[in-house]
């Protein structure tokens, strides 16, 4: 019997373009494939043991014969390519109809709102990376006291501030008043705070960023299983993406390393149920900003931790690596990249050298989960339960 199932995000690591990539744009976008190819190779060798080598071929992570785990790939059936969609079709639901975006900023109307309502102006209104917009408005909104607010290609609205500017606690409550207003026909999937500190020319994001979410637009797997008694722990950023909904406990983190201590940390305490991890930095660090480099050594930090991972685990224990999206370093632009997503599992519990193939939607996941703990599912998804348990 498996009593847990540790759900952990290596947040935007893709496994190659699907094949609607070019209605998103991302034609040939293959984050770990073609970050081994830019770096020379990488080294993974941990998680190579596991299976990841055998989903697809990985310059310096190839297949063995014989993995101790199971292995797949999956394709994303909701339409986007965004952190929401991604973690929301992963616990079981289907969004066709993709969150709305705002690719030339948010309309007068919207500003004039959220100004008259927060009582300062506001700088920028624009898709930006949200590092060069401190560099360009960073100055201008210490000397002002005027919040800067941006957005990208995805369904956010983010609003950066000095914490010596504007404090944490009124950030934030401007983000809740934002996320007010952002509803209904003007609704972003996520209202971000981007609170950073420094001085012109060398800023620095810190680690209290909070986002604030919609809820899912219905029950996913994690609202089933608290209703079922069992625990949901949500380690990193999963709490804000999920706006609280299906969470027992929660645990936010400053960097990937933080998010690994405390999955560790609550693997090693008594709970029966979901510990749900995500791991942002691979995203909004190395991802977004373009760093191959950057991005393959913080891979190669977390495969060295992998080992203390598993050993941290019960016999009754099961782990599932796998993503949200895309965000190849080596393509275009700065934006997520739409893609399938590795699905490796290990456990005592767990088949070696199994091939799930290719699923046909994260739900699979979210399905398995439900089929494991023997409780009702979204109804999205197909459970590969049979194919992995021994």
């Amino acid at each position: 019997m498996i009593n847990r199932v540790i759900l952990f995000i290596m947040d935007s690591v893709g496994i190659g373009a699907l094949p609607d990539a070019k209605n998103f744009g991302d034609v040939g976008a293959n984050t770990l494939g073609n970050i081994a190819i830019n770096e020379g190779g990488i080294n993974l060798p941990n998680l190579q043991r596991l299976g990841l080598g055998n989903i697809d071929h990985i310059v310096g992570v190839e297949s063995i014969e014989s993995p101790l785990g199971a292995f797949g790939r999956s394709l994303e059936v909701s339409n986007g390519k965004d952190t929401t969609t991604g973690h929301w079709e992963l616990a079981g639901l289907h969004l066709t109809e993709p969150f709305k975006t705002f690719p030339k900023g948010f309309s007068k109307d919207i500003i004039d709102t959220l100004e008259n309502k927060i009582g300062r102006k506001i700088l920028g209104n624009k898709p930006a990376s949200g590092t060069a917009i401190l560099d360009e408005l960073g100055e201008e909104h210490m000397s002002t006291g005027h919040p800067i607010v941006y957005t990208s290609a995805d369904s956010v609205l983010q609003i950066a501030a000095h914490e010596e500017i504007i404090p944490l606690e009124e950030l934030y409550e401007i983000c809740k008043i934002a996320r007010e207003i952002m509803m209904g026909d003007n609704a972003v999937a996520r209202i971000i705070a981007r609170p950073f500190i420094g001085t012109p020319g060398s800023f620095t994001r810190t680690h209290n960023r909070r986002d604030y979410s919609l809820n899912p637009t219905r029950d996913t797997v994690l609202d089933i299983v608290k209703k079922e008694g069992l625990d949901v722990v949500a380690i990193g950023k999963i709490e804000d993406i999920f706006n609280g909904k299906g969470i027992t406990e929660a645990a936010h983190t400053i960097d990937n390393m933080d998010g690994i201590d405390k999955t560790i940390e609550y693997i090693q305490k008594s709970s029966k149920g979901i510990i749900f991890t995500n791991l942002v930095d691979f995203d909004s660090k190395y991802g977004h900003r373009r760093d191959s480099k950057g991005y393959k050594e913080a891979l190669e930090s977390l495969d060295m931790r992998v080992p203390e991972i598993l050993d941290s685990m019960n016999d009754d224990d099961i782990i599932i690596f796998t993503a949200d999206h895309g965000n190849d370093p080596t393509y275009k632009g700065s934006d997520h990249t739409r893609e399938y997503i590795p699905i490796v599992i290990y456990g005592n519990k767990i088949k070696q050298n199994v091939n799930i193939g290719t699923r046909k939607s994260f739900a699979d996941i979210a399905a398995t989960i439900s089929d494991i703990f023997e409780i009702q599912s979204t109804g999205n998804g197909e459970s590969f339960k049979d194919i992995i348990i021994k």
